[in-house]
């Protein structure tokens, strides 16, 4: 069920973000003020389950979280053509 949650989130995100085509619409559409908030969720999540989780599970939820973090700053950066800066979803340096 974690695994769900997370790879979920995952794939909401890339949907986000465009990456991935809206199974719904059939379409490739861009929310970065959804991707932001799944984002927020997955930081969330690390940060109340830290001390509670397998290797293997941070690792995953670690992985996620800087896939979509990592897609998110180029997607901003392509938009501001190729001058985004930091605007929080980094973490702020929990990670």
């Amino acid at each position: 069920m974690y695994y769900q949650l997370v790879f979920g989130l995952l794939q909401a995100g890339m949907m986000q973000l465009g990456k991935i085509m809206n199974p719904v619409t059939k379409k490739t559409e861009k929310d970065l003020e959804g991707v932001r908030a799944t984002i927020a969720t997955l930081t969330m999540l690390r940060d109340k389950m830290k001390g509670n989780l397998s290797t293997q599970e941070e690792e995953t939820l670690a992985s996620a979280l800087s896939s979509l973090q990592l897609n998110y700053v180029d997607e901003v950066s392509a938009a501001k053509g190729g001058n985004a800066k930091d605007d929080g979803v980094l973490g702020g340096g929990k990670e």
